[in-house]
């Protein structure tokens, strides 16, 4: 029995041993209720998914073989209801759940194969269902789970199948395709142990190869990394030696961070389209959490792992210093959570792995924890609040792993933080700290089997930080400081939670040198001067709603006040308890808080929790009398007195003084606070709370009369609930250290250890007499006093009622009569009156809703007694309800007996504690002491709590859900009658009682769904009634708008047609409020269809029912007809309606094709409606219904090409299509209608990006109805697109597809009237026609039916040269996208050629005429770009091959075209063409063809590339020499002017133009990565022509050096790349080194992994050489230090001992010296001696600069030897100023710890240079 049972009342436990028989029953029924073969049995069984998730949360036990079956069952349902995604998103998700919490125990195999036809039908199918966007977002997010949750069932060879599903799928890199296959693989790839042997290295390095296929794209970086982490994780065989340098230089790179000050993200991301990006999880902390599984994983004894971890830590953790914070710190956050988290797990299953070779030592431990406190050493002190939490939990858990290195850290940190208090959120984050690390310290300090490094100095020195921050705990605790206040509670908490007792003669305790009485006492007295002190948090505007508490920083969200007084009174001896006792009842007798009631409350309460007999006796005796001698003060109202004479006059209102008034709230509210665990010790005093409730109740104050409705909900609780009296008492000592209790884990807890479990206060006799008593006198009286007022003559029946420990069912029910009566008083007499209306539906709510009443409140609730649904608003005494003198207050009271059970929790456990809070967690793996556990251990308190609020929800639910158990799923007749009242109530003319009657209403509505009937048929006629008041018609909606209501409506045909025809025949209402609540209803029906029920299409009642589903069509296409006198959004939701319609019959009518043939017809005629929203979604309708294509050619006969088709019958959609498209003028009309949707003004083309049409609509919600939501995920285009021309597109695949259905459906007879017209429009002027025109054209040319190639040949061919040999200019866009469409791979990945692929290829390729203008020449080459992108490499066809190779040699000779346009065309043009050529020879396709040709076809594509790269070589060189000259004309006479270049050089500039074009579409389009040989041969010209006097070339060169900044070489063209850097730094042009100075920036951190150390070596020695260059010298200094920080160690000690040494010479031997010595051995000019001086110093400089914030052994040397320098003449003097500056800046924060470092020599130098 899980502990959370075990330890209920015993009363409660008693009963959970009978749930495993209910939970059989329940699966036994559960088996019985739906048969396979009825579909739409499987509705029957959504009943009972509640009850199971009830047994679930509850931690029922129950047998294993029940849940098999239940699991068996529930796979069979899912599987059984296809196209029923709300059935399977219910069963889906329970499903997952029961697999993930017996996943270790159950023994299934299922298949993946089911799981994969059903994402594929709802999500990824071209034709979607009809289900609103909200539904089928949890549908894939149930079946994500669902898959997750059954990867480990799945049996042996799945991998194996699933791989080769997707391997096809990312072949093809550039295409979308290959995103989704990627999500594929990650979402169903299993590694259990029955499919491990299909992953080995040769698979690990082929995923490898695709992941680095794609780079910088967030997306595919996230799948690839989720695949490689499981494996890493489950596969522990498999030798990842050699793939080390690559996966952490993969890991490296995806966290986008600043290098040397550059971008800190990729300046041109690899788009993914919305659908895919969407569906398939690719968030950064998906991917960080990978990355960190992956590299805890990877460590393994005597592995590289640890030296490539330790090298990606030192390059990351410069970006997790306060003063260089920026965005990407969340994900660095994550990355030290994970990491930790990660490695806390991998120790937990070391325990259980039998894999002893893998497990981590001592040594890997240390090494670990090493590295991450580097990160956490800088970002402890962030400005981002959860890094610097984030470090205090890891903190946490790692001091359990090496105690030796984390707490030395941590006091160090807690020390500094002590010296540094101005830093305040320093102090505050180092005691966070502490407490964290509290037991962990403790343990190692007192436990006798803890392990005591040497340098930890023992255990004296860890128990003076104990006793310290104990001491420094008291000063604190400030009012004006409430973050460092409450890290402060939280410290006193945490340290005493692990103390088993409390007191000065303690033994164990012994070795804490503190005295804790005096500290006791000290607490106190701090605690009291910060109440006195206290203000709350924001001015409260008292009223009838105000707040019934001060609402200070004490008692407000995770604040720790409560928690930690309760922790510490429990834990203290008698003695120190008594004298708390008397120290905290002198404080409050002695001082009246207003300010702060909620704080001296819980006071009261922990001390009353901890020792309630004595505590009362001390603390709620002389509130009490005190509260009772200010109350006979008062003038006294009596009530009853006039309710019995109701005829008289109200008499005079008599007053409080304002001190008096607030003396006596404060004094009954902080009673009800303190009295909440009073219990029986109540009982003494129960006359003086009788007479201080009714005192109070007559007083003439409301606050009174609020204050004394407090003290009686408080008392009737406290009496009568369950709830734990030894929370905080410790029962178990440690047992290696008596002084410190030992904590629990649930899952190491036996049921044979009741000792253990809590003691709980069950109600007594006297205390549920006293309950029934004060409800007698204030419950039973206020019903009759109600009744009398109402002047009711009779009482209903009976109903019947469940029973109660406290009151009775016939009080329940005449409740119930008296409120049905007064509510239909009120609504007669007085319907104005909102406070008393608003009170009647709270007490309906308690009385129909008990159970849920206060549940939905309670969850997560702040300790604030006004949030809780039972604390109710004060009601004004003064005020009476009426002239005859009604009076308000009881009312209030009548829910508080039937609150019985389900009384709202309103203790501190939502906020006091954050109880999973590391500080209160010891983890499973303990290396302080010997025990192990098989989970978390917590405090006794804390599980105990979780035990109270398990409890809690018990009772609410058992109270919830007792119609489930007894079958009772009708309400009895008094529910019937307060739901008719709150019906009636939600048509109120007031807003505020609407919104609270319909959330009771809707509550009952869940709970008993029999009455949605009656509610749904009358508020529906609401909306019909044109007589219908607004507010009438608003209380309608409400209702009609929720989840539960909505979803009925499909399992009733009468609601439906009832809801439907509502809404659609409403636009009467003139109301503007209403119309918006009536559109925003039909928005949400939308967002939330679920679709319908068979019953719906039933027609078996045709003749009878008239409302029956022909009908209903028959009214909603006269509704959405052009026609119609609807306003528009009706008649868009009626259009809306009847394709919902038409798309779920096509499941369950026979005569479907009939209904669609109707739709259909209907929706292509409002293609040229004159209502532009109907046009819209007549589109969606159109893409939706036209799926038949009979005249398409099939598979088979498309090798023929055949043109002949012999004569088939036509069908009923073909015939009603054709008898629309066939009238005159049809398609012109359309197109004109098409072509307005298409015109935008330019606000709305940039803002849409092109996206024209939703402009006409005026508001979000009008979009939300027109557009259908996931027309199909594989959405296009079906390739990234980063071509300008073609992303500014206004071209619709929507509209294409229409055109390509309709020739599909109907076959050539629709190009007869559609040529013509299509022929206009494609000449006409205006950009809006011809875009309808391509898009038409495009779906003409897609469509492959028989008789296209006629056409072709015929008239299809021409039109396209026609298009070609326009000059367009604003329309080019759209063309490019339809020859794209024309030409995209058919079917769902795009793997089919059309039939006119090849012809379409032809006409492109063919030359264009010797004269046209460059406007031609740029469109052509734009159009070849748009279609070859959309060929598939792998599969191209040798014609295909053979021209692209021609156009090749074309664009090769023509790269030094006139036209700057043109030129970037060819740019593109010849990226997409050497990348499909490269693709389809390194796939290997080539060899499966005519051997000789493609040989042949390679050959040439390889000289071409060899062409372009020697002819750049040369170019560069000729631009170079020209430059040089016009430097030295220029200098020879300054006064000439501007040098011109000539022909040949102008031409040499536009060739390196178009290769920089090149250059940026490769590296945008993610197509480079089979083009690096290409682009590592063109780096050296964008190195060398960063400035240049071309200010057009200069412009390309620096937007490719800038994505260049961001690729990565892989061997063999790394080390090419690295010689072109070393080639490039000793090139004779300082501008050159200078911008491979900073090109080798972000190289080196890119590539630092990859590597060797020889290259490493070189580019070392060749930046140290510049530092004696005259021109780049500071340049080179600044990268020798970033290289420094992160960089090989080896290499970074020589440097640093060399450039010391170098310095240290050069200051002993004498400037002068050393300079006569250069100018006569060197023969140098002056500016080379001075850069071989400053050369050293820089080098110094560097070394130093290296180290910011921290102190290394070597620094203070360095930094002193610098400072020698600074009174050297410039530019000495000023890089020495420059570099002292940024040191002393970097160890401002930390210079009081840091000059110790520093001898006092070293400090005299360093400071008297600095005065210099």
């Amino acid at each position: 029995m899980h502990v959370y049972n075990a330890w209920l009342p015993p009363p409660v436990a008693e009963e959970t041993k009978r749930e495993k028989e209910s939970f059989a029953r329940v699966v036994r029924t559960l088996g019985d209720s739906y048969r396979p073969d009825d579909p739409d049995s499987v509705y029957s069984t959504l009943n009972w998914i509640p009850l199971i998730k009830l047994f679930i949360d509850a931690e029922s036990e129950v047998a294993l073989e029940d849940v098999a079956t239940l699991v068996r069952i529930g796979l069979e349902v899912f599987n059984l209801s296809q196209n029923k995604l709300y059935v399977q998103a219910k069963w889906g998700n329970i499903l997952a759940r029961l697999i993930n919490k017996y996943r270790k125990k159950l023994s299934l195999k299922v298949q993946w194969r089911p799981f994969y036809d059903t994402l594929v039908s709802t999500h990824f199918a071209r034709n979607t269902g009809p289900e609103g966007p909200i539904l089928k977002q949890r549908h894939f997010q149930m079946i994500t789970s669902l898959v997750q949750s059954c990867r480990r069932f799945f049996p042996p060879d799945s991998a194996s199948e699933i791989w080769s599903e997707f391997r096809s799928l990312v072949k093809n890199p550039w295409h979308n395709s290959s995103f989704e296959g990627s999500g594929f693989l990650r979402l169903f790839l299993p590694t259990n142990s029955d499919n491990q042997e299909f992953f080995s290295c040769d698979w690990i390095k082929e995923c490898i190869d695709l992941w680095n296929s794609v780079p910088n794209c967030h997306f595919w970086n996230c799948q690839w990394a989720g695949i490689i982490a499981r494996v890493v994780k489950n596969c522990k065989f498999v030798d990842w030696e050699c793939f080390l340098p690559t996966l952490f230089m993969r890991y490296l790179n995806m966290f986008e961070v600043p290098v040397a000050n550059r971008r800190e993200s990729y300046p041109f991301p690899l788009d993914v389209p919305i659908n895919t990006s969407f569906l398939f999880p690719n968030k950064s902390v998906t991917l960080v959490k990978a990355i960190a599984k992956s590299i805890v994983y990877l460590l393994k004894p005597c592995s590289s792992a640890q030296e490539h971890l330790e090298k990606f830590v030192n390059l990351l953790e410069p970006f997790y210093h306060p003063s260089n914070g920026g965005p990407w710190t969340h994900s660095l956050e994550r990355l030290l959570l994970h990491l930790v988290n990660q490695f806390q797990k991998r120790l937990k299953c070391q325990q259980l792995c039998r894999h002893e070779e893998l497990h981590l030592g001592r040594s890997e431990r240390t090494f670990f924890v090493n590295a991450v406190l580097k990160l956490m050493d800088r970002g402890q002190y962030s400005k981002d609040k959860d890094l610097s939490e984030t470090v205090a939990a890891t903190t946490s858990i790692l001091s359990y792993v090496e105690p030796s290195l984390v707490l030395p850290f941590v006091v160090s940190r807690y020390h500094m933080a002590l010296k540094t208090r101005t830093a305040t959120h320093q102090l505050e984050i180092a005691v966070m700290s502490m407490a964290y690390v509290g037991r962990s310290l403790l343990l190692t300090s007192l436990s006798t089997s803890s392990i005591k490094p040497l340098h930890l100095g023992g255990s004296n020195q860890l128990i003076d930080i104990v006793m310290l921050s104990l001491s420094n705990a008291l000063l604190g605790m400030d009012a004006n400081d409430p973050p460092k206040t409450l890290a402060t509670m939280q410290l006193i908490g945490s340290i005493f939670s692990n103390f088993a007792f409390v007191g000065d003669n303690i033994d164990g305790l012994s070795l804490i040198p503190i005295c804790f009485s005096q500290w006791v006492d000290e607490f106190l007295s701090r605690l009291f001067s910060l109440l006195l002190y206290l203000e709350p948090s924001s001015v409260l505007n008292e009223g009838l709603y105000s707040p019934a508490t001060s609402g200070t920083f004490l008692v407000g969200y995770s604040s720790y006040y409560y928690c930690m007084l309760e922790i510490l009174l429990g834990r203290l001896s008698k003695s120190l308890y008594d004298q708390a006792l008397r120290k905290i009842s002198k404080f409050v007798k002695t001082n009246t808080l207003p300010g702060a009631i909620e704080e001296v409350g819980l006071l009261c309460c922990a001390c009353i929790h901890s020792n309630h007999e004595e505590a009362v006796n001390h603390l709620v005796e002389p509130l009490l009398l005190s509260a009772i001698s200010s109350l006979e003060d008062t003038s006294v109202m009596g009530c009853r007195e006039e309710v019995s004479n109701a005829s008289t006059l109200i008499r005079a209102k008599p007053t409080l003084s304002p001190a008096l008034e607030t003396t006596i709230n404060y004094q009954l509210k902080v009673l009800s606070i303190a009295i909440s665990y009073g219990g029986p010790a109540l009982l003494r005093y129960k006359d003086q709370f009788k007479e201080a409730i009714v005192s109070s109740f007559d007083s003439p104050s409301w606050k009174v009369n609020k204050a004394g409705d407090h003290l009686l909900r408080s008392l009737l609780r406290s009496l009568t609930h369950y709830y734990p009296t030894d929370q905080y008492k410790c029962i178990f000592c440690h047992p290696d250290a008596a002084a410190l209790e030992e904590w629990i884990s649930t899952k190491d807890y036996l049921n044979d250890e009741p000792e253990m479990a809590p003691k709980w206060h069950i109600p007594s006799d006297g205390e549920v007499q006293f309950a029934n008593e004060l409800l007698g006198l204030h419950l039973d009286s206020a019903l009759d006093d109600l009744y009398t007022i109402c002047q009711a003559r009779t009482i209903p029946n009976p109903a019947g009622a469940r029973g109660s420990s406290v009151g009775s069912a016939e009080l329940r029910e005449k409740a119930a009569a008296v409120i049905h009566a007064a509510c239909k008083y009120l609504l007669e007499e007085e319907a104005d009156d909102s406070i008393l209306l608003t009170l009647v539906i709270r007490i309906m709510d308690a009385l129909v809703n008990y159970g849920s009443f206060c549940f939905d409140e309670w969850s997560g609730q702040a300790w604030n007694l006004e949030s809780s649904a039972i604390i109710e608003p004060p009601i004004n005494f003064i005020v009476s309800l009426r002239a005859k003198g009604k009076r308000r207050p009881r009312w209030d009271l009548v829910d508080k007996a039937y609150l019985h059970r389900s009384f709202c929790f309103d203790e501190w456990s939502g906020q006091a504690w954050n109880l999973e809070s590391s500080a209160i967690i010891e983890p499973p793996i303990n290396f302080i002491v010997s025990l192990r556990a098989k989970g978390k251990r917590r405090p006794r308190w804390d599980l105990v709590d979780k035990a109270y609020l398990h409890s809690m929800w018990r009772s609410l639910n058992s109270s919830y859900h007792s119609f489930r158990a007894n079958g009772n799923f009708y309400p009895s007749t008094h529910a019937i009658l307060l739901s008719d009242d709150l019906l009636k109530l939600c048509l109120h003319n007031y807003g505020t009682i609407r919104r609270a009657a319909g959330k009771s209403l809707l509550k009952m509505i869940k709970r008993w769904p029999s009455i949605i009937s009656k509610c749904v048929l009358s508020l529906t006629e609401n909306l019909r009634d044109s007589s219908s008041p607004e507010h009438a018609v608003l209380g309608s909606c409400a209702i009609l708008s929720s989840k539960k209501v909505l979803k009925h409506l499909a399992m009733d045909q009468k609601l439906f047609s009832s809801f439907i025809l509502g809404v659609l025949l409403s636009s009467h209402h003139e109301s503007l409020k209403v119309q918006k609540a009536i559109n925003e209803l039909f928005v949400t029906y939308n967002i939330h269809f679920a679709g319908v029920s068979s019953s719906i299409f039933r027609t078996s009642d045709y003749d009878k029912d008239p409302a029956d589903f022909a009908n209903l069509v028959s009214q909603l296409v006269s509704m959405g007809s052009d026609s119609s006198s609807l306003h528009w959004r009706y008649n868009l939701m009626a259009n809306r309606v009847l394709l919902f319609l038409a798309m779920t019959s096509r499941d369950y009518l026979s005569s479907s094709s009939e209904i669609l043939s109707r739709t259909a017809g209907h929706f292509l005629k409002n293609l040229k409606c004159q209502l532009p929203q109907t046009r819209i979604i007549a589109i969606s309708a159109l893409n939706k219904l036209l799926k038949e294509s009979p005249y398409k050619l099939s598979a088979e006969e498309k090798p023929f090409f055949s043109d002949n088709l012999e004569e088939k019958p036509r069908s009923s959609l073909e015939r009603a299509l054709m008898q629309i498209f066939q009238e005159d003028g049809f398609f012109t009309e359309t197109l004109n209608s098409l072509a307005l949707v298409h015109i935008t003004t330019d606000t709305e083309s940039s803002a849409a990006g092109g996206n024209s049409g939703n402009s006409i609509f005026k508001s979000q919600a009008d979009k939300s109805i027109a557009c259908f939501y996931f027309d199909f995920s594989a959405s296009w285009p079906r390739t990234p697109s980063w071509i300008s021309v073609l992303n500014s597109s206004c071209f619709k695949s929507k509209f294409a597809r229409i055109f390509k259905r309709l020739v599909q459906e109907c076959g050539m007879p629709v190009l007869l009237p559609l040529r013509t017209t299509l022929k206009e429009f494609a000449n006409a002027k205006e950009r809006s026609k011809q875009s309808v025109a391509a898009e038409a054209f495009a779906g003409i040319l897609h469509s492959d039916v028989h008789g296209i190639l006629g056409a072709w040949d015929s008239w299809m061919m021409v039109q396209l040269q026609n298009i070609i040999l326009t000059p367009l200019i604003e329309s080019v866009p759209e063309w490019a996208a339809c020859i794209r469409y024309a030409v995209c791979g058919k079917g769902r990945y795009g793997a089919k050629i059309p039939v006119l692929r090849q012809q379409i290829l032809d006409c492109l390729a063919k030359p264009l005429p010797p004269k046209v203008t460059t406007t031609i020449v740029a469109n052509r080459y734009a159009f070849l770009s748009a279609a070859l992108i959309e060929l598939s490499p792998q599969k191209m066809s040798v014609g295909e091959l053979q021209l692209q190779n021609g156009l090749l040699q074309e664009l090769l000779g023509n790269m030094r075209h006139s036209s700057s346009q043109v030129r970037e065309t060819i740019g593109v043009t010849l990226s997409v063409l050497c990348s499909n050529i490269r693709l389809y020879v390194l796939s290997g396709h080539h060899l499966s063809h005519d051997g000789a040709n493609n040989d042949l076809n390679n050959q040439l594509m390889e000289d071409s590339i060899q062409i372009l790269t020697k002819r750049t070589a040369q170019v560069l060189m000729n631009i170079q020499n020209t430059s040089l000259c016009a430097n030295m004309e220029t200098s020879m006479d300054i006064s000439a002017p501007d040098v011109h270049l000539k022909g040949d050089s102008q031409d040499d500039v536009k060739w390196m133009e178009t290769v920089f074009h090149f250059i940026i579409s490769s590296l945008k389009s993610g197509r480079s990565s089979c083009l690096l040989d290409v682009i590592v041969r063109l780096l050296y010209p964008v190195l060398s022509l960063q400035e240049t006097s071309n200010k057009d070339l200069s412009v390309l060169a620096k937007a490719s050096f800038e994505l260049l900044e961001w690729r990565i070489f892989w061997e063999p063209h790394l080390q090419e790349a690295v010689s072109v850097i070393l080639s490039s730094a000793n090139d004779s042009n300082w501008r050159t080194r200078s911008a491979t100075l900073t090109y080798l920036q972000t190289f080196m951190h890119r590539h630092t992994f990859i590597l060797s150390r020889t290259e490493e070596q070189k580019i070392w020695r060749a930046v140290e050489k510049l530092l004696i260059d005259t021109k780049v010298r500071e340049h080179a200094a600044a990268v020798l230090a970033g290289l420094m920080k992160g960089g090989d160690e080896d290499l970074t000690r020589d440097f640093r001992d060399r450039a010391y040494n170098e310095a240290n010479v050069l200051r002993r031997k004498g400037k002068q010296a050393l300079v006569f010595v250069l100018l006569y051995w060197l023969n140098l000019s002056e500016d080379q001696s001075v850069a071989s001086i400053h050369g050293p110093v820089l080098a110094l400089t560097a070394s130093v600069l290296s180290a910011p914030c921290d102190m290394p052994s070597w620094l203070p040397e360095h930094v002193t030897l610098l400072a020698h320098f600074g009174g050297e003449p410039s530019p000495v003097k000023t890089t020495v100023t420059k570099a002292v500056a940024e040191f002393r800046r970097t160890h401002a924060d930390t210079w009081e710890i840091h000059k110790n470092s520093f001898t006092e020599e070293q400090l005299e130098i360093f400071d008297q240079h600095l005065k210099i």
